[in-house]
């Protein structure tokens, strides 16, 4: 317990002002993650909705849970009742679909809109150009089930920290563009253990951290 709380205060003594940690929980057991609860952290993230439900279903219900992987279409439904937010929103179909099903149980659902910065054909999201374009289309602003709180991106898995700062800078030039029509907007969700120093310099106001916390994982 002391070890995972001592590495929570670590990092949250380098957080920049008005930026959110969001502890990824994914594939650690309860019995671990318990103690970031006990810590005083509430906002986990998930990977996986089955997991994401299983955790909710057994550990107190105050905490606010992020999805954080890719969602498909299948898996919305098992979550919609109480996620957070999902930082996933990756297509019109996804977020189309998420506002269907909020709209089933009257709920409106906070989302981040997944933006393809990184240089790994492994890495998805929207192209910048048909973001734009789309946020600014009648048949997004007809969706009343879903709020846009912002943008979430994962930059390029490399050492060379200048392509990474330059992903993130161009989210946060994005971000910017959006925000100048949807002053609403708030969260900008980049950087994550490796990376999260950066993408505070550039701008996040979320970042998602696990390993840094709990140590590997036993994939």
């Amino acid at each position: 317990m002391k070890e995972i709380k001592d590495k929570i205060v670590d990092i949250k003594s380098k957080l920049h002002k008005n930026v959110t940690l969001v502890v990824v929980t994914k594939m650690f057991p309860i019995e671990t993650i318990i103690n970031a609860y006990e810590a005083g952290e509430r906002d986990f993230g998930e990977n996986r909705p089955q997991e994401m439900v299983e955790k909710y279903n057994n550990m107190p219900k105050d905490i606010r849970w992020h999805q954080i992987g890719s969602l498909q279409t299948n898996k919305v439904r098992s979550i919609v009742p109480f996620v957070h937010l999902i930082h996933s929103i990756d297509s019109q179909k996804l977020l189309e679909f998420v506002n269907k099903e909020a709209k089933r149980i009257d709920r409106v659902i906070d989302v981040l809109m997944q933006v393809d910065i990184a240089q790994e054909e492994t890495k998805h999201g929207w192209n910048k150009e048909e973001l734009l374009s789309y946020l600014s289309s009648e048949s997004f602003k007809s969706l009343e089930n879903v709020n846009v709180k912002g943008l979430m991106g994962m930059a390029t898995f490399t050492d060379d920290k200048e392509q990474v700062r330059g992903e993130f800078r161009g989210l946060k030039q994005l971000f910017d563009n959006i925000k100048s029509f949807m002053p609403q907007i708030d969260t900008l969700s980049m950087g994550m253990s490796g990376d999260f120093d950066i993408a505070m310099e550039e701008g996040a106001t979320m970042i998602r951290v696990g390993s840094s916390i709990f140590g590997k994982r036993n994939y």
